[in-house]
C-alpha cells in the first residue's frame, strides 16, 4: 500500500530540488509529522499549511544542511541515526546511467567505470528522490534530464538506496 503522506512529501522535495537545477550534490531530508512541527514551531504554520490546518498524517521535510557524502554515499548513510521524532527520511541524488545493452562493457575498476559512463554517448542523467518511513513505507521518484516534464515513480524505485535509508531509522 502506498503511503500518501510520503508520496506528497517526496513530490514537494522533488519540486524544491528541481528549482536549483542540475549538477547538485546529494541532499538529505528528515520527514516529520507536520502537526508536530507546527506544535514545536507555531510561526511556521502559515508556510506549511492553509487556513484549514495540516492534513491528517501530513509530513514536512527538513533539509539536513550538514550532510556531505564524500566519495561513498552508502558509507555516509551508515553513519546516520535519526531520533524517534523523525518519522522518515528522504534523499535526492543525481547519477549517470547507460542503457542495459552498454552495461556489459562497463569496466570493473570503479574509477574507470565512472569515466566510461560519463563519456559514453548514450549516457543519461537522472535525479532520484527516495524516501522511507519507520512504518515501512517506501517510494521513489525519478526525473531524466532529457525529459524534464516526466516523472517516473514506484514504491521501491531504487531498492538498495531505500534499504540504506531504512537502516538510518533503526535504533
Amino acid at each position: 500500500m502506498t503511503d500518501d503522506a510520503l508520496v506528497a512529501a517526496l513530490l514537494e522535495i522533488e519540486r524544491h530540488v528541481t528549482h536549483g537545477g542540475w549538477d547538485q550534490p546529494a541532499r538529505l531530508f528528515a520527514l516529520v509529522p507536520t502537526a508536530d512541527l507546527i506544535a514545536a514551531e507555531p510561526s511556521l504554520a502559515s508556510q506549511l499549511v492553509g487556513p484549514e490546518g495540516p492534513m491528517p498524517g501530513a509530513l514536512s521535510s527538513i533539509e539536513q544542511d550538514g550532510f556531505h557524502t564524500g566519495d561513498d554515499l552508502l558509507e555516509a548513510l551508515e553513519k546516520i541515526m535519526w531520533p524517534d521524532s523523525v518519522h522518515g527520511c528522504a534523499l535526492t541524488v543525481e547519477r549517470l546511467f547507460v542503457p542495459p545493452h552498454v552495461e556489459e562493457s562497463i569496466p570493473e575498476d570503479p574509477a574507470a567505470a565512472a569515466a566510461f559512463v560519463a563519456e559514453h554517448p548514450e549516457r543519461r542523467d537522472v535525479r532520484v528522490v527516495v524516501g522511507v518511513t519507520r512504518a515501512g513505507g517506501r517510494y521513489g521518484i525519478a526525473r531524466l534530464r532529457t525529459e524534464p516534464e516526466d516523472l517516473l515513480a514506484a514504491d521501491d524505485l531504487v531498492p538498495g538506496l531505500g534499504d540504506a535509508l531504512a537502516r538510518t531509522l533503526t535504533t
